[in-house]
């Protein structure tokens, strides 16, 4: 996947680091081609064979915004080998790229070359989970967000397109999860996708406890090289 440089992002960017009284929030947006780079080919060849072609279908989670509903969400839906309920399917080939976009935004600290399809999901409408942002963001940075809220989603719009997008929802377990670590009060990682213009914008978020030590290398690293 190509980062897209955009001057636009970096200034949403640098106002997403909002401190506040209880915790201290650390969000990035960026843009990417679905264009492969670097090490995509070959991660590629494991996602898609001769026996397995791209448009063979993988099952997904439920959506993050209903995860709290009844279990019974989603008609035919069914439980996978790890116990989990699925409903919507993913081609193998848009699962490469939220994986290969992941393995772009989070190097060289993670690799998640070995996701697997039920820890994404997608989600249901642009609408809900700009609600689920920005209640988020809100209940954490009040005023502070208030006047980000409008600038934020207009150029996430002006890059990608929203109504025009698919969104998808990374919701890993434990061991897989960049925010796990303590003082991690909340997170949240969505992918925008733009099949027409072939981009993805990923906007991912924390919250964290400053009393609580939350200090990992990535988290370190991360504060000194995107905000």
């Amino acid at each position: 996947m190509k980062l897209l440089e955009s001057t636009r992002f970096e200034a949403i960017n640098s106002a997403l680091t909002i401190q506040t009284g209880d915790s201290t929030i650390f969000g990035r947006i960026e843009s990417y081609s679905c264009k492969m780079a670097g090490n995509d080919k070959q991660l590629y060849k494991r996602f898609v064979t001769p026996d397995t072609p791209s448009s063979d279908l993988q099952a997904l989670s439920p959506p993050q915004t209903f995860m709290d509903m009844s279990p019974f969400f989603g008609r035919g839906s069914y439980s996978g080998d790890e116990g989990v309920t699925l409903c919507d399917t993913i081609s193998r080939k848009t699962l490469f790229y939220l994986v290969a976009t992941l393995n772009s935004a989070f190097e060289p600290d993670y690799d998640f070359s070995d996701a697997k399809s039920h820890e994404f999901s997608k989600e249901p409408s642009i609408q809900l989970i700009m609600n689920h942002i920005d209640s988020n963001l809100s209940a954490v940075a009040s005023d502070q967000y208030k006047n980000l809220q409008i600038p934020l989603w207009t150029t996430i719009d002006d890059e990608i397109q929203l109504n025009d997008c698919d969104i998808y929802s990374y919701n890993p377990d434990l061991n897989s999860d960049p925010f796990s670590e303590p003082g991690c009060l909340w997170s949240f990682n969505y992918f925008f996708y733009n099949k027409k213009m072939k981009r993805i914008v990923f906007f991912t978020c924390r919250a964290v406890n400053p009393n609580t030590s939350c200090t990992s290398d990535f988290a370190m690293e991360e504060d000194d090289n995107f905000f």
